[in-house]
């Protein structure tokens, strides 16, 4: 079994067009799960996934309540729901907004510390405000890794920034180096 094989990511303003380049450097056999939160309306449907599965080799769907999860699979939390990792599944919520939005990253990223701990990857990217930076301290604390874009690549630097004043992070990149040191730490057992 992989070390490193539940992999979270947040992402707001600017995050469409990060998320598009580091799924497009992932490659077909990625043996991880991918669960992705982008702040988007509650109003309106998502394209996220569709537009995730055309610019990479692994599918991309909103997951249902109860979805069983996956490796090379990209799990995208619909409009409105809070994205919940459990061991083995994944649980959408109507819980309360986090930092004003749902679906928020902490409670993604606090579900997947608690479900699975040290195999837990945390990747910030682009974004305003700070929601993502608890999250990220949580996966630290579980024994994950914590992954920050470097806030001068990231069109809106303020999530990034938020993530690295707090916590201690593991890495800090370009949006670029990401995918590869993803599937870097997948592959290895550390």
């Amino acid at each position: 079994m992989s070390g490193h094989d539940i992999i979270v990511i947040g992402a707001s303003a600017g995050g469409v067009e990060a998320l598009r380049t580091l799924v497009h450097a992932l490659p077909a056999h990625f043996p991880a799960s991918v669960f992705v939160v982008l702040h988007i309306s509650a109003r309106k449907p998502s394209a996220l996934p569709t537009i995730l599965s055309h610019a990479g080799p692994l599918p991309a769907q909103h997951p249902t309540n109860n979805t069983l999860i996956e490796r090379e699979r990209i799990y995208v939390a619909p409009p409105d729901c809070h994205l919940l990792v459990e061991v083995g599944q994944v649980r959408l919520s109507k819980g309360p907004k986090e930092k004003g939005t749902r679906p928020a990253i902490d409670p993604l990223f606090r579900s997947a510390a608690h479900a699975y701990g040290p195999r837990v990857v945390g990747v910030i990217l682009t974004g305003a405000r700070d929601d993502g930076t608890a999250g990220l301290l949580a996966v630290k604390r579980s024994g994950g890794v914590a992954i920050v874009q470097d806030p001068a690549s990231a069109r809106f630097p303020d999530m990034p920034r938020s993530a690295l004043a707090s916590v201690t992070v593991d890495y800090t990149m370009p949006l670029s180096r990401i995918a590869p040191l993803l599937v870097r730490l997948v592959a290895s057992d550390d």
